[in-house]
């Protein structure tokens, strides 16, 4: 599943296209891909035509495009959604689900096509709510800062390069859980965007076994993990994401490369680059933790 940095990488090319074009039609091919708005394919096209998109905002692995209205449309890209910026002249493009035709601001024709091999990811269109602290909804640098997001996303926290990440309070709420630190590391609801490929990375970083319980590591510590975190974000968002298939691609269908640079995640069987211990993979929560036993010991 695409995780921050592979978000991130899609919103930044979107926002270099798209801040204040104007939707002129579009074509539904599968209408699977608006099962989250709830009134239905036609209802989208109707309410999306002769919209303006004013920004690309981005919080943990959701996006969201505000609309003239006071509305937003919010994508999420599941386990193999893409947004690719095209020409009308460009070919098709497999298993493309849905295409919205804009002109951009420099009077360009271009389409965004969604495309989504698993079909688990979505788009709809959605109500704006006011944040609860008052600050921004999530991040967009190019364009001007509002308090509103929208309602499928207000209970998601902060990411970690949120500029209003707090990360002193968010360590605090991790020392009271009992849980394995990934297992709180993946948690949505105290820090958004990280999922199992940059919590392996982190942890393997920060020196701490996956299954450690968060109210057993000092708060130091902790603080030391959410750093490392947020430098491995930025590190990936840098290269582009991580891309092992042809699942994940960036707006122009170009691949990441981050995966060259993977210390823990996927190396199973190889040495670790720290210590020369051997890097293992254990069966965790329906998915796997990679790690070295050597360097990153469960500590009683």
């Amino acid at each position: 599943m695409p995780e921050l940095p592979e978000v991130e990488t899609v919103r930044a090319g979107l926002a270099a296209e798209l801040v204040g074009a104007r939707v002129l039609r579009v074509e539904i091919a599968d209408p699977r891909s608006l099962k989250r708005h709830l009134l239905g394919p036609r209802h989208f096209v109707d309410e999306l035509v002769g919209q303006q998109f004013q920004a690309i905002v981005r919080r943990g692995k959701f996006l969201w495009l505000p609309l003239s209205d006071s509305r937003a449309m919010v994508g999420h890209l599941g386990m193999s959604g893409q947004l690719l910026l095209r020409t009308s002249d460009h070919p098709e493009d497999r298993q493309t689900r849905v295409v919205i035709h804009v002109k951009t601001v420099d009077a360009r024709n271009v389409e965004i096509r969604f495309v989504d091999q698993r079909i688990f990811g979505s788009l709809a269109i959605e109500d704006l709510v006011e944040t609860i602290d008052a600050k921004p909804g999530g991040y967009s640098p190019e364009s001007p800062a509002t308090n509103l997001i929208p309602v499928v996303v207000a209970h998601i926290s902060r990411d970690l390069l949120d500029p209003h990440f707090d990360a002193r309070e968010v360590a605090k709420k991790m020392i009271k859980r009992a849980s394995g630190i990934k297992r709180v590391l993946l948690d949505q609801n105290l820090l958004s965007g990280i999922g199992n490929i940059y919590a392996d990375e982190s942890l393997w970083l920060a020196k701490l076994h996956y299954d450690q319980p968060a109210n057993t590591i000092k708060m130091s510590k902790l603080l030391e993990l959410i750093d490392v975190s947020k430098e491995v974000l930025e590190k990936a968002v840098l290269q582009g994401g991580t891309s092992f298939d042809e699942q994940y691609k960036n707006v122009n269908g170009d691949s990441g490369y981050f995966s060259q640079s993977l210390n823990a995640y996927g190396q199973a069987g190889n040495a670790c680059p720290r210590c020369g211990g051997q890097i293992v993979r254990t069966a965790w929560a329906n998915r796997g933790s990679h790690f070295c036993p050597r360097c990153q010991k469960l500590k009683s």
